[in-house]
């Protein structure tokens, strides 16, 4: 269950993003809940998505819908037709094509497949994560690898962070070269940008704001840059020419009285002020990759400042994507392949061998049993005829005990509570 940007609008889906440090948290709350059996949380820029394996269908749908509503601080209902529900075969399809990169604004785009990689790290590090979410997490990534080898729909600009760094790159004339670029934050959008930045034409001066300056500075050294911390965010967004704002904080970290504090002491016109840009633009270019936002809203209304949110850099992959939606076809069939291929491995799998298994289990303890009681005195006068009816009436009962189990693992393999009844098997008799 989850939002998506092609169904909810951005300012929902900043509501219920999941930073990385609130995600522990997050994964810790939904399994303590009794009815999730596994679970894995994808929070990305634009999506946030729980894939759970549920006891009760119903009632998971209700826990899961109401966890949203929580994050969205919205009331019971007013979200029911944003939020996008999925059971069984279409969640494998789903994920599939989420690794892939084709359910991302920028279709193909490479970041999305790192994100379902952590997403289920973190569960596994969380201990929420069991064997159906797993394994299935496990063939998401690599399909995602095959379809990006396999197609060309990752030719070209394959990430939200070079898209940026193209983005502003249109609203500026002539090269980087002299230019000061700064960047605040250092995850993973961050190191994205600054990868795009060291492919363009005329490397920029760089500088690096985060609240971690260590991170900053690992990040800076890339292409010769500084790093700076975020006490020092106001003097460099007076001096930058272009701004990108990549940070997972909770709450906009740059906002009007920011660019105030800094433009009462460098009047305009001023170095260091907001003077005319090199090559003929005449605005600071502020481009925010936060999903909530890193950047209030207000700051691109004036003081010679052009904000780019979400919502432009989706618009602009949108109107780039052509060649590679030419890719699309070819890249759905081999999740349509892929999907049958998962379907077939989860049933060949199937209950057979832990029937087996568990029948020799429960048969050697019967056997042994039998042994110890031979050997009792007070059994002394026993003849091996009695013996073979005592094992023969032992393996019958245990026979008649283990039907039912048998039977239900057999007819609910490949599916989400066959592996769980497997794996509670499993658990139980350790095997």
């Amino acid at each position: 269950m989850g939002l998506e940007q092609q169904q909810a609008p951005l300012e929902l889906i900043e509501r219920v993003a999941i930073s990385d440090e609130a995600l522990g948290k997050t994964l810790a709350e939904l399994g303590e809940r009794a009815n999730l059996a596994e679970v894995v949380v994808l929070s990305t820029c634009l999506r946030t998505e729980i894939y759970a394996v549920v006891e009760r269908f119903h009632e998971g749908v209700e826990e899961l819908r109401g966890y949203l509503e929580e994050l969205a601080g919205s009331s019971p209902g007013d979200m029911d037709e944003l939020v996008t529900v999925r059971f069984d075969d279409d969640v494998v399809t789903h994920v599939f094509e989420v690794a892939s990169g084709l359910r991302s604004s920028l279709l193909g785009e490479t970041e999305v497949l790192g994100q379902v990689r952590r997403a289920l790290e973190r569960a596994v590090e969380e201990r929420v994560c069991g064997p159906v979410l797993g394994t299935l997490f496990k063939r998401a990534i690599q399909v995602g690898r095959l379809v990006r080898s396999s197609t060309g729909i990752a030719r070209g600009t394959t990430s939200l962070a070079h898209a940026a760094v193209e983005l502003a790159d249109g609203r500026l004339e002539g090269s980087w070269s002299g230019r000061r670029v700064l960047v605040v934050g250092a995850g993973t959008m961050a190191r994205g940008v600054v990868e795009a930045l060291g492919g363009l034409d005329g490397v920029p001066e760089l500088v690096v704001a985060n609240r971690t300056r260590a991170r900053a500075e690992a990040l800076a050294r890339r292409l010769d840059g500084r790093a700076v911390g975020l006490a020092e965010l106001a003097g460099e967004l007076d001096q930058a020419d272009v701004a990108f704002v990549a940070t997972g904080a909770p709450a906009p970290v740059l906002g009007p009285s920011l660019l105030a504090a800094t433009s009462a002491s460098h009047p305009r016109g001023e170095v260091g002020g907001l003077s005319p840009r090199q090559g003929g633009a005449s605005q600071k270019v502020v481009v925010d990759l936060g999903v909530p936002r890193s950047v209030e809203p207000s700051l691109g209304r004036g003081d010679g400042v052009e904000l780019l949110d979400m919502d432009a850099l989706v618009a602009f992959t949108e109107a780039a994507q052509a060649a590679r939606h030419q890719e699309l076809g070819r890249a759905q069939a081999i999740v349509g392949r892929e999907v049958e291929r998962y379907h077939a491995d989860t049933r060949a799998r199937g209950a057979a061998p832990l029937v087996s298994a568990l029948r020799s289990r429960v048969d050697d303890a019967r056997r042994m049993e039998i042994e110890r009681q031979r050997r009792k005195a007070s059994l002394a006068g026993l003849g091996d005829e009695h013996w073979e009816q005592i094992d023969a009436i032992t393996r019958t009962v245990l026979s008649k005990v283990l039907h039912e189990p048998s039977v239900v693992l057999k007819e609910t393999a490949g599916t989400p509570r066959g592996e769980r009844l497997s794996e509670a098997l499993r658990a139980l008799f350790g095997l």
